[in-house]
């Protein structure tokens, strides 16, 4: 499984996020978009997003922390 998040240091709902993955003991990829310009750049061209976090599971974007969704996605195969 992968996953990445794109997030920023300041934010709260990306630390809440990064916490679940952590109970979970999921490993996943974190991008700072706040000092990685080229980062930023393709997650604004996937999601048309400028806020964070946005969570990519297996080429499936969530904006934002939402849990049942993530959960969700978790379990598919």
């Amino acid at each position: 499984m992968m996953i990445k998040i794109y997030s920023t240091p300041a934010c709260p709902f990306c630390q809440m996020a990064k916490n679940f993955f952590a109970e979970k003991r999921l490993e996943y990829e974190e991008i700072d978009v706040s000092i990685n310009e080229k980062a930023a750049d393709e997650m604004i061209q996937k999601t048309g997003q400028l806020g964070v976090p946005v969570i990519d599971i297996n080429d499936n974007i969530v904006i934002g922390f939402n849990r049942d969704e993530i959960e969700k996605l978790l379990t598919q195969k």
